[in-house]
């Protein structure tokens, strides 16, 4: 049985739910893509374009291409997915989803411009948010507590 599951822009004007039947998602890796997130990459889930509920204000949208557009938040910037123009589906960028923990990359698309170098950071070193004093200082001055 599918779950509701919420997502939304950073500032929150933006907002959707959505049935979600599998945690099946996929990394996109063309040119466009990056473009559009300003990442290397960006993890999307497919999903039925008719069952998304845009449940405060709906996203504006940037036609991107000949053939797509994709879903944006213009106040806050935050690029929300993406459609092909004669499509009955449409993605919706992991990240915006509150608990985007439920996904997991199954491909990868347009493998002929992945940038190889990013394909597999896991075995690079981390540091948490709270072992990097500068940031946390910035928090704390700025809302007295680390992000959630």
């Amino acid at each position: 049985m599918p779950e509701i599951m919420t997502g939304g822009c950073q500032c929150g004007r933006v907002r959707y739910a959505v049935p979600i039947d599998s945690d099946e998602a996929y990394l996109c890796h063309c040119n466009y893509c990056r473009r559009a997130t300003g990442g290397v990459s960006i993890a999307f889930k497919n999903v039925r374009f008719a069952d998304v509920m845009w449940t405060a204000s709906p996203p504006d949208w940037y036609q991107s291409s000949p053939i797509a557009r994709r879903p944006f938040c213009s106040a806050c910037g935050t690029p929300l997915g993406f459609q092909f123009l004669d499509g009955e589906n449409m993605d919706l960028t992991v990240g915006s989803f509150d608990d985007p923990s439920r996904f997991r990359p199954t491909s990868n698309f347009s493998i002929e411009t992945a940038l190889p170098a990013w394909m597999d950071a896991s075995q690079l070193p981390g540091k948490r948010l709270d072992e990097h004093a500068p940031a946390v200082d910035r928090w704390i001055k700025a809302i007295g507590k680390l992000p959630d």
